[in-house]
């Protein structure tokens, strides 16, 4: 079963890691947008399976971006893991309140990467 996630992060160099590290995946389509607005868009336009959605973001942060996701009907149901390096005890359990997926912290291991996001979606790889 393919599968679309989408990636958002500032950092060109992340994205590019994390679409390496979840391109293993043959079934795996990866997406990448570079911000908030920008991830927005594409799930209203073509909603993903998942977006993987950077924390600490000019412009739009990701805690914003996920707010306006879940204030559409198209998007709401699109399940978002947040990827952070803020993974303070009182940090996480915020971002847990968000109803996200799932956190996952930077840095991360971009071969474990798709076992991780896979575990966090219930997903089988």
């Amino acid at each position: 079963m393919n599968r679309r996630i989408l990636v958002v992060d500032d950092d060109e160099a992340i994205r590019e890691v994390v679409r390496a590290g979840l391109s293993t995946i043959p079934d795996w389509d990866i997406v990448l947008a570079a911000s908030g607005p920008q991830a927005i868009d594409l799930c209203r336009s073509d909603p993903p399976d998942a977006v993987l959605l950077d924390v600490m973001m000019p412009v739009m942060d990701g805690p914003t971006t996920f707010a306006h996701l879940q204030e559409d009907p198209r998007t709401h149901d699109i399940p978002v893991i947040l990827l952070t390096a803020k993974v303070q005890p009182a940090e996480r359990r915020k971002y847990e309140d968000l109803a996200v997926a799932g956190v996952l912290a930077k840095p991360f291991d971009p071969i474990a990467l798709p076992r991780n996001l896979a575990a966090l979606l219930e997903w089988s790889i």
